[in-house]
């Protein structure tokens, strides 16, 4: 379509501040970005939307212009919902490069502009592309029971006869086309992941083409400029954080406007994309605002009052409240000036999401807050009996690691490193310092292996780090507590002496007939208290490590 079709187009309600005499020049494609340099992901002929949030002052202005004209864009549309009129300088700019601009009213959202022109430009080449932007936007003013990107992928494999996939980074299947042949498999999904970071680290565009056995797949990127209002200059900023699409084709002898019309879908899922962050604010908020009463040592009462209010959110109906756990992540790279705290803060409400898990509505249960380099995550778990009964719940930092291990590190090849700390599950405000605490540490542990992407659980912590003096108090009551608290709630309740017992076990050096005449017992009742105790706790008093980790836990408590 030409330039001077849109200003025909009263839905629009586009306004020409400049470049009359360019009317006539073809729209190939519209990309909408709040980047200072979207240059890199500019192919030519793009109608380029913005908010203007890259304009600190009008200096800015020239540069933003002159990266697009060089980029070989077809016109510039500029939003006046964030600053009015658009400034001066902007249309100044325009004028010196022969760029066109518009101004877009702030009544109209660039939604409906995306959909326009992605229906316009490939209804000619592709009348069926028109069904799929009709049914995506009853998907967008019905909420989430629309759809989602899986109504997209539908259309192309009924009408195209295409088998197509959304992928997170970490190769989680976030949305699917079933038309054709079965699900894809989740080795499947995170292989595909991997080659993609692989490529996007090299610089090269996409799509790119990768074959796996008897199937040949080609890998888009799904960008949206929209989520980011800073300057972006560095692939590393958004490559774990970007989705991608997955499709069953070799795009390398596709003609251009089959290509165009696959960038068109790509951008209509980015815009469910932005809407999907968007409604992570909230939870976002509520993580950031307990985690600074936990780092400034807020009284208990008024964590608790807090995570009261946030467990409604993130766990809709639940009967009582939930236990949680705290994860910390850290994404670093070599000689790279790059804020990291948002990178992990994006990263982690992908991973904590089962990977067996489809679609994204799971992740809209995960808050995550980041400060300085780091990312913290509050991820609520459903209330567990009270009975210790030694079983594992929650996020498990072997498994976490298993499930995203292979993808990242390919993205992150060279020189970046992702490490993870998990902490174990509690029930109670007073518990989520020592919950933070032990997770940072955990990470600590994990930072210290080799390897892209490494993972460090609360279990770890009694070997690795409880020696060392800097280790905080709550750390240490934590580990304190979840060794012994079992067998003081077992002697509370049947009056059993198991903690006398373990330690005069230690104190006779696993002695069965020193420690039975210490205590008066029978041997046999000094085994089966023994057998109590390693059934409350799942430990094996045969074992060196275990009888050191009761030891310190007895020393300190």
């Amino acid at each position: 379509m030409r330039l001077r079709a849109l200003l025909e187009t009263d839905a629009l309600g586009l306004k020409l501040l400049g470049g009359e005499d360019e009317l006539d020049r073809t729209v190939r494609g519209v990309m909408t970005t709040d980047l200072r340099d979207p240059s890199r992901y500019l192919s030519g002929g793009e109608l380029v939307l913005t908010g203007l949030a890259w304009r600190r002052d009008a200096a800015d202005s020239d540069p933003f212009v002159h990266l697009l004209v060089q980029a070989g864009v077809a016109a510039l549309a500029a939003g006046e919902a964030e600053l009015g009129d658009i400034p001066d300088d902007l249309v100044t700019a325009c004028a010196r490069h022969r760029l066109p601009l518009f101004a877009v009213h702030e009544s109209v959202a660039f939604a409906t502009v995306t959909e326009h022109v992605v229906r316009q430009v490939s209804g000619e080449r592709a009348g069926d592309l028109a069904a799929v932007v009709d049914r995506h936007r009853r998907m967008m003013t019905s909420g989430p029971a629309g759809g989602g990107p899986d109504v997209v992928l539908d259309l192309l494999g009924s009408d195209l006869d295409l088998r197509a996939w959304v992928l997170s980074p970490a190769g989680r299947l976030i949305a699917g086309s079933e038309v054709g042949g079965p699900a894809l498999p989740a080795e499947l999904c995170a292989r595909l992941a991997a080659e993609h970071l692989a490529a996007a680290r090299t610089g090269r565009r996409g799509p790119h083409r990768i074959t796996l056995g008897p199937a040949t797949y080609s890998l888009f990127p799904i960008r949206s400029g929209g989520r980011s209002t800073q300057a972006s200059r560095d692939v590393r900023e958004t490559l774990l954080s970007d989705w991608l699409l997955a499709v069953e084709a070799d795009a390398s002898d596709w003609p251009e406007e089959r290509l165009d019309l696959l960038q068109g879908v790509t951008q209509l899922i980015a815009v469910e994309r932005d809407r999907r962050d968007a409604a992570r604010t909230v939870r976002r908020r509520l993580a950031q605002e307990v985690l600074e009463l936990v780092q400034t040592g807020a009284a208990p009462a008024e964590i608790a009052a807090r995570l009261r209010v946030a467990a409604p959110v993130l766990l809709p109906g639940l009967g009582s409240a939930p236990h949680w756990q705290v994860v910390v992540a850290r994404a670093e790279w070599e000689d790279a000036d790059i804020e990291a705290g948002p990178i992990a803060q994006s990263l982690l409400e992908e991973i904590l999401v089962d990977p067996l898990a489809t679609g994204p509505e799971p992740s809209d249960r995960i808050a995550v807050a980041h400060t300085g380099d780091e990312a913290i995550a509050l991820v609520p778990l459903p209330a567990v009996s009270s009975e210790h009964d030694g079983s594992e719940a929650g996020i498990v930092a072997d498994a976490l690691l298993e499930s995203v291990r292979a993808p990242l590190s390919a993205g992150l090849d060279g020189d970046g490193r992702v490490t993870l700390g998990v902490s174990a599950a509690v029930h109670s405000a007073e518990g989520l310092r020592g919950a933070l605490e032990e997770a940072r540490h955990a990470r600590r542990v994990a930072a210290a292996r080799p390897g892209r992407v490494c993972a460090a659980g609360h279990q770890e912590l009694a070997s690795h780090v409880l020696l060392l003096p800097f280790v905080p108090d709550d750390v240490r009551r934590a580990f304190t507590a979840r060794l012994l608290d079992p067998l003081r709630d077992y002697d509370r309740r049947h009056r059993a002496e198991l903690i006398p017992t373990l330690e005069a076990f230690l104190d006779c050096d696993g002695s069965w007939t020193r420690c039975a005449t210490r205590l008066h017992l029978h041997v046999n009742t000094l085994r089966y208290r023994v057998g109590r105790i390693e059934q409350l706790t799942s430990r094996d008093l045969s074992r060196l490590e275990d009888k050191l980790d009761f030891f310190l836990a007895l020393r300190m408590s």
